[in-house]
Order: C-alpha cells, then sequence, then structure tokens
C-alpha cells in the first residue's frame, strides 16, 4: 500500500498546466470603486460560477489579485470542503507550493513554502512562514493548528514578504481573513458527520444592531475521535476536540470612519498516537535483550499500514486561548486613509508523550516527556494610506509589537533525563514604506522598504544540574526591501518582474542540553533571503479563464538549522545554528475556466527544486554509516547540495464543480478534487523518513437551493484508499540502533465518507 506510486504522464500534465488553477474565488469587486479604498473590506459570498475580480489584501490595500506584482493565492470554503480541508494542518492539501509537517505536539510542526521552513523546537526560533488572522500576526506556531470554522478566504503570500509583514514572514505567508459584520441579517450554518466518527458544526450569524453598529458572531465545535487505535486502553487516538468563538463589533459614525472590535476564544485537545511501521527484528527498547518488539507492543502487527499502538502513557495536548484587535479606520488629510490595529492574545498549551512510545511494565517502559507552553503577545500597528485610485498610491506606517515566551519541560525518570524552564521575549519597532507610481498607462514600479530594531532576550533555568541558570539579551537592526516592475499589455493580460528581500530575527536555541558553551556561544544570528520571481498574469474569453504563471528564485544566507557546533573550548554539540545556504527556484502554475455557468474548473501545480548551497557540517540521520558519509570527529554528514527536507519536486491540485439545473429551484452538485504530490524525504537523506509520491482522490455528490441557500452533499475522501504519512520519525536510537520509524497519519489515511450540510441566509 504505501510502496505505491505514482506517475504522472505527459499527457497528464499537459492537462493540468493548461487548466491550472488558482484555488477559488474570495470576492467579487464591485462594478464601481467604492470611495475610499479599505485594507479589509467586507467581503460578499460568490457564486462559483461568478466571473469577477479576485480581491486580495496582499499589499494592505484591496486589489484585483490580478494587478498584485506578487505570488498569491485565494482559497475560498467552497475550496476547503471539496478538498477535506477543516484544520489548519491539511491546508497543504490545496496550496500547492505549501507543506504543514505535523508533530507530537504543535509547537513542533512546521510549516514551509517553496521548501522553505523552519525545522527547529526553541521557543524563541521564529516560523519562516508567518500565519495572519485579518493581519494580526499570530505570536505561536501552535497557535496556527486549529480548526477554520470562520473563514471568508486565505491568502497564501509565497517568497518574502518581510517588506510590509516583517521578520517571521522571510519565506512568505498565510493570512485568514475571517468573516465580517454585514449590512442586512445573515446566518451561515454548517454541519458534517463522517463514516469514522467526525462531527462538527458551526454557525455564524451577522447583521446589524442599529444603522452605525454592526456585529458577527460565531460559535464551532468539531470532534474525531481518530484513526489509531491504542491497544493498551482499547482507545481511538490521533483525534482532536475543539470550540471556536469569535465575535467582532463594528461602530460606523461616519461614511469614512469605522471601529472593529474582534474577540476570539479557543479551547480544544489532541490525542496523539505514532504508530511503528518499520522495526528490524533486532530492535530492542534500549538495548535490553528482553525488550523484544512482541514484549513492548503487545497486540500490534508492525507493517506500512499499521495503525495500532501500545502505550501505557495518554499522549495528548489540551490547549486554550484567546484574545482580540481593535482596529480603525478613519478618514484624514481629505481622501487620506489611517487604520490602527492593536492586538492583543494570550495562549496556553500543556502537552503529555510517552516518550518511550511502550506499554512496557518495566521502568525503561515508563518514561514520560511532560511541558507546557505559554504565550503572551501585544502589537500596534498605525499606517496611513493614499487613495487607490490615483497614478501614484502609497503606504506609510510603523509597527511595535512584544512577545514573551515560557516553556517548562521534564523528561524522564529513567532515560534521556531533562528538567528545565526557559523564558524567551522580544520587543520589536519598525517602519515602512510602499509606493506604486503609474508612470503611464500600463506601466507601473513599485517599491518599498521597512527598518526594524529587535532587542530579543532569554533566560534558561537546568533543574537537571543543579539549577544552573543563564540568561541574556541581544540587539539588531536590519533592513528589507522590495522593488517591481509591472505591464499591463492588455487590460488583462500584464507581466512583472519583483526583486524583494527577506529577514528573519536572530534568536537563541533553548533546548535541552543548554549549557555555558551554548550561552557564551551568544545568539544566532539572523537569517536572510533575497527573491527573483517573473509572472505573467492573463485572463481571457471574458475573464472564464484565468491562466497564472510565476517563476521564482530565491537564495537564503545565514540558514537557521540544526548542526554540530564546535565552541570556544573544543568541544562540540548539536544544536540550532547558521549553517550556510539554500536556494530553491521553480514555477508556479494557477489557474480556473468557467467552461459553462454549471461547470468550472481549478487547480495549481508546482514544480520545486529547493537544495542547499552549502550545509558543509551536518547532524548524521539515525543509522548512517561512513558507507553513506558519516564521516570525521564528531560524526557529521555533508548536506550541500542535497534536497531540503520537505521539498516535493511536483505538487499539485485539480478540483471540478458541476452543478446543473434539476428543476427551477433545485440544481444537482457533483465536485472532483485531485491532489498530488511527488516523493519526499521528512529528514534529510534518512530511508526510513522517505515517503513516496502519491495521490488522493475526493468525491462529492448532493443537491443545492438555486440561491445557494442551502447545500446537501455526500462525499467520499480518498477514494481509492492511498496510504501516505504526514510525518515519519526515525527513533532508532531508542531501540538499541536497530530500524525503529513511527508515523504521524494524515485525516486522510484511509478511506471515509460522510455528508456535510450549509445553509446560508
Amino acid at each position: 500500500m504505501l510502496n505505491y506510486r505514482t506517475t504522472v504522464s505527459s499527457a497528464a500534465l499537459a492537462a493540468i498546466l493548461t487548466l491550472s488553477a488558482s484555488p477559488a474565488l474570495a470576492q467579487t469587486a464591485p462594478d464601481a470603486a467604492p470611495p475610499r479604498e479599505t485594507a479589509n473590506p467586507p467581503a460578499a459570498p460568490v457564486d462559483a460560477a461568478t466571473i469577477g475580480d479576485i480581491i486580495v489584501t496582499a499589499n494592505k490595500r484591496a486589489e484585483n489579485i490580478q494587478s498584485v506584482p506578487l505570488a498569491v493565492s485565494v482559497i475560498a470554503p467552497a475550496q476547503l470542503a471539496v478538498a477535506g480541508v477543516r484544520n489548519f494542518a491539511d491546508l497543504g492539501k490545496i496550496a500547492p507550493s505549501l507543506v504543514v509537517r505535523p508533530a507530537e505536539q504543535p509547537q513542533n510542526s512546521n510549516i514551509s513554502l517553496r521548501g522553505v521552513g523552519t525545522l527547529a523546537f526553541g521557543i524563541g526560533v521564529e516560523s519562516s512562514v508567518a500565519v495572519l488572522v485579518d493581519e494580526v500576526p499570530v505570536p505561536l506556531t501552535a497557535r496556527a493548528f486549529n480548526d477554520l470554522p470562520d473563514i471568508e478566504r486565505i491568502e497564501v503570500l509565497r517568497g518574502p514578504q518581510s517588506t510590509l509583514y516583517g521578520k517571521s514572514a522571510s519565506a512568505g505567508l498565510v493570512n485568514l481573513i475571517t468573516r465580517d459584520p454585514t449590512d442586512t441579517l445573515r446566518v451561515r450554518a454548517n454541519a458534517v458527520v463522517t463514516s469514522d466518527q467526525e462531527r462538527g458544526a458551526n454557525v455564524s450569524v451577522s447583521g446589524p444592531l442599529s444603522p452605525d453598529l454592526g456585529y458577527v458572531f460565531s460559535a464551532a465545535y468539531n470532534f474525531w475521535d481518530g484513526n489509531v487505535h491504542n491497544v493498551f486502553d482499547d482507545k481511538q487516538v490521533n483525534g482532536r476536540e475543539a470550540v471556536n468563538l469569535r465575535g467582532k463589533l463594528r461602530w460606523k459614525p461616519m461614511d469614512d470612519a469605522s471601529i472593529t472590535l474582534s474577540l476570539n476564544y479557543v479551547n480544544g485537545n489532541t490525542d496523539v498516537g505514532r504508530p511503528f511501521i518499520h522495526v528490524a527484528p533486532g530492535a530492542r527498547l534500549r538495548g535490553v535483550a528482553a525488550l523484544d518488539p512482541a514484549t513492548v507492543f503487545p497486540g500490534v502487527t508492525i507493517g506500512p499500514d499499521n495503525q495500532d499502538i501500545s502505550n501505557n502513557f495518554d499522549s495528548r495536548t489540551k490547549y486554550q486561548g484567546g484574545g482580540g484587535y481593535l482596529r480603525g479606520e478613519f478618514g484624514v488629510f481629505g481622501d487620506m486613509n489611517l487604520i490602527s490595529i492593536s492586538s492583543y492574545d494570550r495562549y496556553h498549551l500543556d502537552d503529555y508523550l510517552d516518550q518511550d512510545d511502550t506499554s512496557s511494565t518495566t521502568t525503561f517502559g515508563n518514561n514520560n516527556q511532560i511541558g507546557s507552553f505559554d504565550s503572551e503577545q501585544f502589537t500596534q500597528e498605525l499606517r496611513l494610506q493614499s487613495p487607490g485610485d490615483k497614478p501614484f498610491r502609497y503606504t506609510i506606517g510603523a509597527y511595535a509589537a512584544t512577545n514573551a515566551f515560557a516553556r517548562a519541560f521534564v523528561r524522564g525518570p529513567y532515560f534521556s533525563i531533562a528538567n528545565w524552564d526557559a523564558t524567551s521575549k522580544s520587543r520589536q519597532v519598525a517602519g515602512f514604506v510602499q509606493a506604486d507610481w503609474t508612470v503611464y498607462p500600463g506601466l507601473t514600479l513599485t517599491g518599498g522598504g521597512r527598518v526594524q530594531n529587535e532587542r530579543v532576550s532569554y533566560s534558561f533555568v537546568d533543574h537537571a544540574a543543579g539549577n544552573a541558570a543563564y540568561s541574556g539579551k541581544a540587539y539588531d537592526t536590519a533592513g528589507t526591501y522590495r522593488g517591481s516592475i509591472r505591464y499591463e499589455f492588455t487590460p488583462t493580460v500584464s507581466g512583472f518582474f519583483t526583486y524583494s528581500t527577506g529577514y528573519k530575527g536572530q534568536t537563541y536555541d533553548l533546548t535541552t542540553g543548554f549549557n555555558q558553551n551554548r550561552a557564551l556561544a551568544g545568539p544566532i544570528r539572523p537569517e536572510r533571503s533575497r527573491d527573483k520571481e517573473l509572472g505573467l498574469r492573463t485572463q481571457f474569453f471574458g475573464r472564464r479563464l484565468t491562466l497564472n504563471v510565476t517563476l521564482f528564485d530565491t537564495d537564503y544566507d545565514n540558514l537557521q538549522a540544526q548542526t554540530i557546533e564546535t565552541l570556544a573550548d573544543g568541544t562540540s554539540n548539536y544544536r540550532l545554528t547558521n549553517v550556510g545556504g539554500l536556494n530553491t527556484k521553480g514555477i508556479e502554475f494557477e489557474g480556473s475556466a468557467t467552461l459553462a455557468s454549471d461547470l468550472t474548473l481549478g487547480g495549481s501545480v508546482t514544480y520545486l527544486d529547493a537544495k542547499y548551497t552549502s550545509f558543509p557540517v551536518a547532524q548524521c540521520y539515525p543509522l548512517q554509516t561512513a558507507a553513506l558519509g558519516c564521516t570525521g570527529t564528531p560524526a557529521r554528514q555533508n548536506l550541500t547540495g542535497t534536497r531540503v527536507p520537505q521539498a516535493p519536486e511536483w505538487k499539485f491540485n485539480v478540483n471540478a464543480d458541476y452543478s446543473p439545473r434539476l428543476t427551477d429551484t433545485l440544481r444537482g452538485v457533483a465536485q472532483v478534487n485531485w491532489q498530488y504530490q511527488s516523493s519526499l524525504y521528512y529528514a534529510a537523506r534518512d530511508p526510513e523518513t522517505f515517503q513516496p509520491a502519491f495521490h488522493i482522490v475526493n468525491l462529492g455528490i448532493g443537491i443545492r437551493d438555486e440561491d445557494r441557500r442551502w447545500e446537501v452533499v455526500g462525499f467520499v475522501n480518498n477514494v481509492f484508499d492511498q496510504q501516505y504519512y504526514s510525518s515519519l520519525v526515525n527513533t532508532a536510537g531508542n531501540f538499541g540502533n536497530q530500524i525503529a520509524t513511527q508515523a504521524l497519519l494524515p485525516r486522510d489515511f484511509r478511506r471515509y465518507g460522510g455528508v456535510r450540510l450549509a445553509l446560508n441566509f
């Protein structure tokens, strides 16, 4: 099953390249320009067959996506439903340049764009891909791994976005746009029930409280029992349960002023289950002869399709958090727009892991890992925008933020002992500007820059080493910039070239093993990127056919990655540090085709070539020998020229929606979604973490009201029951240096069916 491999014929590729599509319509632009441009205008629902402009806020102002000289995709809720995406971790199914790799707990998960992410676990280490909700940055990676209950659209911006969005967007960003208050009473509700014990529902109510005051309130609940069976206690794991609440009030006292207050709360938990899929006959827990697989995994049959574990400790996470923002938009100086966004967020997560992953009754079978994360964030952004309909238009702004993270971690008590507490804090202030100048009709020049100053500090107390305490701080001032030229050959055909730089801030590697040597080594230097993009944006046949293509080439210097470091006293250790460089280049196709009022096609495809340009001293993978490239003292491997982990060469998504008229008031629904991903490694060169190519097909059929007031669809996801893994972990070191490989199973590891219901009135 797992070793099923799929290839794409040249004919199929040709079809995809012809009909490759940007994922989804987001909102249709009005026929006439609004009197004042806003950065995040209320979005109206759009029928899949509606032909109009897709509006995005990638440049912090509402613009037609075809006019933005950036690589940006837009995903609407309808696309999420067809692809079986109800959780942030599944977004990679529908955004081909995006790979989301889950882990045993959300903070260790990784988000990568075009092969670039952050493979590190320290609390002070930033992600290379920023996640925002309504333009407000999410402070902690774990904070993003929730359900998607109240989404109006999702914007995925690929390539460095540091000029407008700051130091956590050196590889790109994902912006989740939630629904806004409406002028009339609107009720939207969705529910889903599946054959494998998932059930969920969400409702959103919006409307006016008075002529000047509007509201929206949404609530969502989702439960999934999981697809892994713990034979030790006969429980299902690898599931989740979450409650999400969100509310907005928008006060509009006059035509050119509005104030929006948004509050949110989340409470949830997950079960963790990592089945063993490959274990050598000679594997023994901690090398103890009596602790063979039959003894430590009783009742478990090891193999590629294994969905059983035997754990005597409940591996799980529990989390809760909340926050909100206050957004004001005011007309000033005649036709200018002043925008202020103030935000606060607080989040707490507890994680528990059966660290030995067995149910052995010996001491070695009772080694556990317990920890907690806390985060607190304040942000303030202030920007002034000129009108969007002038030949020269600009945005100038300032940004300030403080972040505080805390981690408590205990592991043991029998091996891999750890017991420490750490804090990481940062304070940043920045100023940015971007201007667009239409030199003459059809030719637009864009330039922008950002200067930011940051202070980072930390504390670390190692209780397992006699309460040894360390602390430190560092400062840095950095600049990033962007420039582009765009030319309209016709009103619906344009091309652009963009050059931009990215920046990822300095940090400290606050993980197990932090000691005096690490403290003396100081902070890890900032990571920088330089990106070149050449794009073509086209629409034909009255905008019924959209075909977009982007070529990109990005270099990363001072790459922050895990490696071996030799310190001043001559000792060496494994830590996050600056290792050299990385280059990622490729081509992205996007498009959509409305073949008839009741038939739309879409999809997108990415070809990616992402390799280390300099990584001479990399950590060896478990069981790697000298013959396999692990040499020297301390042992290391040279990854220069090697494809980076989580970087499939090919990835595409194709979808179709057919809604034939059945009666004057009813339409049928037939939907298909096809996802393909070529092979990749989850850890560089490690054969135990190799994921072969796979493809997933989802089908849906149902009925809907002519005006889309309601819809009922029965669906089957992973129709051909193709097994693949969302992550692979080599744990040979825990089993006497014999093969012992575990997998994290995706939501659609097995074929499942269900029914989804949507109401909209």
